[in-house]
C-alpha cells in the first residue's frame, strides 16, 4: 500500500489523543489517529466513565437505604448486580461510539492497529493482515498507561483483580481486600462496600488518600470507617496465597505479619506508562520510570514528536491529558499555545463522600516557605447540605498571608467534585482571598461553604 501522508498523526485515542486529533482537524490539519483497541481509550471504556456509572448505582442504592430519613418508604431493597454492570458497560459503549462520530464529523482518519515510530516522521501501523506506513511532520504519542502489578500480587482475573476485572467481575465480592487507597482503590472500595462487601483497605503510606491534605484524609477515613470499612495504614501486603475460592493475604503492619482470608483482592497500586514497542528509545526519547520525559509543551526533544497524557507523567488525569492534547494540536498548527499549569489541575475522587482538591496542601504550602492563612467550613453549617441530608463534609482553603493568593483548596463531602472547579477558576484567574470574599454565592447552595471557608481564613466567617 502506498504511504499515506498527514499533517499530524496521533497514536492513541484516549482523552488526550482523541481531543488532540479533533482539535488538529478543527485547525485545518489532515489528521490520522491510530488506536489498537477502543476509541476513547481506558478512560471512556475501562476507567473514568464506567467506574462513575457503577458509583452512581451505589449512590442511588445508598439513598434508597436512607429512605426513612426523607420521610419515604422503601421495602425489600436489593440490587441486580448484572444490571448494574450492564448499565456501566452501556454508558461506556455510548461514549466510545461518540468518539467515532466526532472523528467522522471532523474528518479525522481512524486507523485501527498497533503503531510504531519509524523515524523521520514515519509511523508503521501493524494490522492483522498487513503493515502500513503513514507519515506526518507532527506525531503525538498518547498511549496512556496500565495498572502496575507488584511481584507476587499479580492479577489473575479470578480472585485477584485489576480495575478492568473489577468493572466486569466474575463474582460479587463478599470479603474484599483493596491494596492501595489512591483514587482508583478507594473508589472501588466505596462501591463494593456500599453494595455489602466486608471491605478492608491496605495503604503503605502513613494515611489513606496520601496525596490529599492530611485533614481531608482524616475526615474521609472517619466516614469510611463509619460505613464499615477497615482501613490499615502504614501496612503492606507481602504475599497472597491463592486457592479456587479464597485468597489468604499476609499483611505486615509495624513489623508484625498477620494473615486474613478474603474471597477477592483488588490491586490498585499505581500505573505504568505504555512505552513499550513504540520505537521511542530508537529515536533517543528519554524515558524515566516508564514515562516519557517532556518539556512544558509536551515536546520530547525529537523534532515534531510530542507525548501527552499518562505516558508523559503526572498528574495522571484525563482532563490534564485533554488539555495537553489541545495544546500540542495548536502548536502543530503553528499557533501560540500556553503550557498546562499543573498546579491549577483539580484532582477528584468519586467515593462516598467525594474528595476533591486543587493546588497545595497546608503542609506543602508551609514546606514551600509560605506564611499562610487557612480557612475551614463544615457542611453542618450549610443549609443546602442539611436539606439534602448531606451534612458530613468540609471545605478547606489555604492562602498566602501576605498576598492573599489562593494556594490550595480541599474538600470532602457531597458533590465536591463539581464544586472544586470554582476554586480552579479562581486559581487560574489568580484570585485573592479578598476577591473570593467579595464574590456573591447563590443561596441555598453547597457552594456557600466555599465562600465561608474563605471568610474563615480572613476571620470573617458568619455561620459557625
Amino acid at each position: 500500500m502506498a504511504e499515506q501522508r498527514f499533517d499530524m498523526i496521533v497514536i492513541g485515542a484516549g482523552p488526550g489523543g482523541y481531543v488532540a486529533a479533533i482539535r488538529g482537524a478543527q485547525l485545518g490539519l489532515k489528521v490520522a489517529c491510530v488506536e489498537r483497541e477502543h476509541l476513547g481509550g481506558i478512560c471512556l471504556n475501562w476507567g473514568c466513565i464506567p467506574t462513575k456509572a457503577l458509583l452512581r448505582s451505589a449512590e442511588v442504592f445508598h439513598l434508597m437505604e436512607r429512605a426513612d430519613e426523607f420521610g419515604l418508604k422503601a421495602e425489600n431493597l436489593g440490587y441486580d448486580f448484572d444490571g448494574v454492570v450492564t448499565r456501566s458497560r452501556n454508558v461506556a459503549k455510548q461514549l466510545s461510539n461518540g468518539v467515532g462520530f466526532l472523528f467522522k464529523k471532523n474528518k479525522v482518519t481512524t486507523i485501527m492497529g498497533e503503531a510504531r515510530l519509524a523515524g523521520n516522521g514515519r509511523v508503521v501501523v501493524t494490522r492483522k493482515d498487513r503493515d502500513d506506513e503513514i507519515s506526518a511532520p507532527n506525531i503525538v504519542v498518547a498511549t496512556g498507561a496500565r495498572a502496575r502489578e507488584l511481584p507476587g500480587l499479580e492479577a489473575d482475573g479470578k480472585r485477584v483483580w485489576t480495575y478492568k476485572h473489577a468493572l466486569q467481575p466474575p463474582h460479587v465480592p463478599s470479603r474484599l481486600l483493596v491494596i492501595g487507597s489512591g483514587a482508583i482503590g478507594i473508589e472501588f472500595a466505596s462501591f463494593y462496600n456500599t453494595l455489602g462487601a466486608d471491605t478492608t483497605v491496605v495503604e503503605v503510606m502513613d494515611r489513606m488518600l496520601p496525596v490529599e491534605d492530611a485533614e481531608i484524609s482524616a475526615f474521609a477515613k472517619k466516614a469510611f470507617v463509619k460505613q464499615g470499612m477497615k482501613i490499615l495504614e502504614k501496612s503492606s501486603v507481602t504475599r497472597l496465597d491463592r486457592s479456587e475460592d479464597k485468597v489468604i493475604a499476609h499483611i505486615e503492619t509495624g513489623g508484625e505479619v498477620t494473615t486474613e482470608e478474603f474471597d477477592t483482592v483488588i490491586s490498585a497500586v499505581g500505573i505504568v506508562g505504555n512505552v513499550e514497542n513504540l520505537g521511542l528509545e530508537d529515536l533517543g526519547v528519554r524515558i524515566d520510570r516508564s514515562h516519557v520525559v517532556t518539556d512544558e509543551y509536551c515536546r520530547t526533544g525529537v523534532d515534531g514528536l510530542y507525548a501527552i497524557g499518562d505516558i508523559a507523567g503526572g498528574p495522571w488525569l484525563a482532563h490534564k491529558a485533554s488539555h495537553e492534547g489541545v495544546m500540542v494540536a495548536e502548536l502543530a498548527a503553528g499557533q501560540e499555545a500556553h503550557p498546562v499549569k499543573k498546579a491549577n489541575i483539580a484532582g477528584c475522587t468519586y467515593c462516598t463522600p467525594q474528595v476533591a482538591s486543587v493546588g497545595m496542601t497546608e503542609a506543602a504550602a508551609k514546606e514551600a516557605g509560605h506564611d499562610i492563612k487557612v480557612g475551614r467550613f463544615p457542611f453542618i453549617g450549610n443549609g443546602k447540605a442539611i436539606a439534602l441530608g448531606e451534612s458530613q463534609g468540609m471545605v478547606k482553603t489555604v492562602f498566602d498571608a501576605a498576598t492573599g493568593e489562593l494556594l490550595g483548596a480541599h474538600m470532602v463531602g457531597a458533590e465536591v467534585t463539581e464544586l472544586i472547579q470554582g476554586f480552579v477558576v479562581g486559581k487560574t484567574l489568580e484570585s485573592t482571598a479578598e476577591d473570593l470574599s467579595e464574590t456573591v454565592f447563590p443561596h441555598p447552595s453547597i457552594s456557600e461553604a466555599m465562600h465561608e471557608s474563605v471568610l474563615d481564613a480572613l476571620d470573617r466567617v458568619i455561620h459557625i
